[in-house]
């Protein structure tokens, strides 16, 4: 076998004997990240192996270099010399490079034959050094720039920008009114006359704007699949029927770029519905090359940093998200129905109220006062009560300096309800009504000319029930939305899980030991609900009202009659998640304030509500009506309905911590 010598990493390679001369013309670069101080012999030899074990691909000529080749730089920008994209990437650690990374890529431009003229060849090696390391790194698209493969692929789009230039068209777009939503067009499919015998078609006139996601060219012919935010369609683009300032527009597009279609709607011959493209409007020019067609966007972390990428490119993310929307809306009408309106509560508070959360600090320097970001929306809207607005509600951002994880983000929607002369069984009914009329919406999702259309299909917004099956697939379980949902008492669940007594306090005491939980200065009711997360709430799967808790837990809850040491609350529990928590509202301000002490006893103050709010308590004093209130979180609501296994796949933007 013939050998390769590398005397010196930064002098050229003697290749194979196979590898010179021919009466083809090929380019390849290979580069190196210049820290690295050289490149060894035996790394090199193996490449070289690889190839030498393919016969059939022996035309090729490679011209191997450390570094950047001036030259090569030269040859690529020079007129006429195409790159037709990258065949091998790869990096990893390798033999004798310890802690560095070596990548190495390798690009052929087109070459050019006298008989067919330019056309791409595409080489694939299959040595397992190359195999092994060129699919390793899930963070492939935020290194690429730092690669030599980043920068011809930038460089390779820029000069097809500047011809988009030259041909007299605005790369970056102007107006393009009146295009139809992709989903619109397909649905006008039914309006394609076919003439069998003349074997001709003839479809209506369509305009359509959006993102090329797929191309691919044969002859004088180019396929493109467009995507919009409805769906995507195949687009033809003829020498013939385009015209050629047309065409030699479209030999300058790229996958990600965006465009504008005017044609005939048609079927192919193999019966594909398309758009056989008469006129085309460039409208912006993609700079970065899209992730990788099979692998995509994996990285969890990456696709919330890169969203807007991740909408393009990752199945079902930009369906999620709408349907969150959709969601959200549903959520409103329902309200509107029931007679509640929307207000608006301050985001920025001097005191943390209404939740035991550590919330988030800042400072006014024109006031020179230390301000919170809300952790709740309760305490202003139950001022709005006291001022007379009888049934009104915020939907908002809320921000709680804690953990993170897959149920948990430190800011986070939440929907807060209040309804003069209610209690906390009204609010359990209008929580069935919310969710059951959510889902009927999110499966009946439609988006009509870029717009979304809120399709309410047979929800009966005013609560009826419809028949319909209820059960949806989550996280690979099911869950049943049938309604009425089931409702248990918070001491009969305590029972059945744990088989102590729950009003037996010293017992209950005992057995949360036993299990490791911390009960140094706590109050029995806080240890009772310790033992309830513990042990009863992953047991909850199917949508549970729990009623009835410790008034002590639940300082702004009235007592019941029946007896003061229970609460009139609820918390929602669907697949072991709170998804909601009520209240018949305390309207009591003596008593409010004594719970409110009694609350902090035992909880550490950064963990707790920092101080007790007074100016609650002094509007208290002017009299709140009874009410009912009602808590929802809306992410985690999303996520159920939408299969979601993350709370960050249901947020377009999730905090994270700095790119490195």
């Amino acid at each position: 076998m013939p050998t390769s010598r590398c005397p010196n990493p930064q002098t050229s390679v003697s290749l194979p004997s196979w590898g010179r001369g021919g009466d083809w013309r090929f380019v390849a670069l290979a580069q190196t990240i210049r820290r690295i101080g050289g490149l060894r012999l035996t790394f090199l030899q193996a490449v070289l192996s690889c190839w030498e074990e393919q016969p059939q691909r022996r035309f090729l000529q490679f011209w191997l270099a450390a570094g950047v080749i001036p030259a090569a730089k030269q040859l690529y920008f020079s007129a006429k010399q195409r790159i037709f994209g990258v065949l091998i990437k790869m990096h990893g650690k390798l033999h004798g490079l310890p802690k560095k990374v070596l990548y190495f890529s390798v690009i052929i431009a087109f070459c050019q034959n006298p008989a067919a003229g330019y056309r791409p060849v595409k080489f694939y090696c299959q040595g397992s050094i190359i195999r092994q390391n060129s699919l390793r790194g899930k963070k492939r698209m935020a290194k690429k720039e730092q690669t030599g493969t980043g920068v011809v692929l930038e460089a390779s789009r820029r000069e097809k920008l500047r011809k988009i230039e030259e041909l007299g068209f605005d790369p970056w777009g102007q107006r393009f009114a009146d295009h139809i939503a992709i989903r619109k067009i397909r649905e006008m499919e039914d309006r394609i006359a076919v003439d069998e015998a003349a074997q001709q078609q003839s479809g209506p006139k369509v305009r359509a704007a959006g993102r090329i996601i797929l191309q691919r060219k044969k002859g004088k012919l180019i396929f493109i699949d467009l995507w919009d935010w409805s769906g995507r369609i195949q687009i033809l683009i003829g020498n013939n029927q385009v015209g050629e300032q047309n065409w030699e527009l479209a030999g300058c597009f790229d996958l990600g770029d965006i465009i504008g279609v005017d044609g005939e709607l048609m079927r192919t011959r193999t019966g594909e519905l398309s758009i056989a493209a008469t006129q085309l409007t460039f409208l912006t020019k993609s700079i970065e090359t899209p992730p990788d067609k099979f692998h995509g966007l994996n990285d969890p972390d990456l696709r919330s940093r890169m969203r807007y990428v991740d909408l393009i490119h990752t199945d079902g993310v930009l369906d999620r998200m709408l349907k969150r929307s959709n969601i959200v809306q549903s959520v409103r009408n329902t309200l509107a129905c029931e007679g509640f309106i929307e207000v608006e509560g301050p985001t920025l508070h001097t005191i943390a109220g209404g939740a035991a959360a550590k919330p988030f600090e800042t400072h006014h320097n024109a006031l020179d006062i230390p301000l919170v970001l809300r952790i709740a929306l309760e305490l202003h809207l139950k001022r709005l009560l006291v001022g007379g607005m009888e049934r009104v509600y915020e939907l908002g951002r809320v921000y709680r300096n804690e953990g993170i994880d897959q149920r948990h983000n430190p800011e986070f929607t939440m929907l807060e309800v209040y309804q003069a002369y209610g209690d906390y069984l009204s609010m359990m009914d209008l929580t069935e009504k919310i969710v059951v009329n959510a889902l009927d919406v999110h499966r009946a999702r439609g988006v009509s000319q870029g717009t979304l259309t809120y399709v309410t299909g047979s929800v009966n917004v005013t609560g009826s029930v419809n028949e319909q099956n209820y059960v949806i697939p989550w996280n690979g379980n099911e869950i049943d939305f049938t309604p009425p949902f089931a409702r248990r008492t918070y001491d009969s669940l305590i029972q059945e899980y744990t088989g102590i007594d729950p009003s037996d306090l010293a017992a209950v005491v005992e057995y949360a030991k036993t299990l490791g939980l911390d009960v140094t200065g706590k109050h029995p009711d806080v240890v009772k609900n310790d033992l309830f997360e513990e042990k009863v709430e992953k047991n909850l799967l199917n949508p549970t009202f729990v009623m009835d808790y410790p008034a002590s837990i639940c300082p702004l809850t009235k007592r019941k009659q029946s007896d003061p040491n229970i609460a009139e609350r609820f918390e929602l529990f669907v697949q072991g998640m709170e998804l909601a928590n009520a209240y018949t509202e305390l309207n009591d301000p003596d008593l409010q304030e004594r719970l409110f002490s009694q609350q902090l006893e035992g909880q550490k103050e950064e963990e707790s509500m920092a101080r007790m709010d007074k100016d609650f308590v002094r509007a208290l004093r002017h009299g709140m009506p009874p009410a009912g209130g009602l808590g929802i979180g809306i992410d985690r609501l999303c996520m159920l309905l939408t299969d979601a296994a993350s709370i960050r796949e249901v947020i377009l933007f999730p905090l994270l911590r700095p790119e490195q």
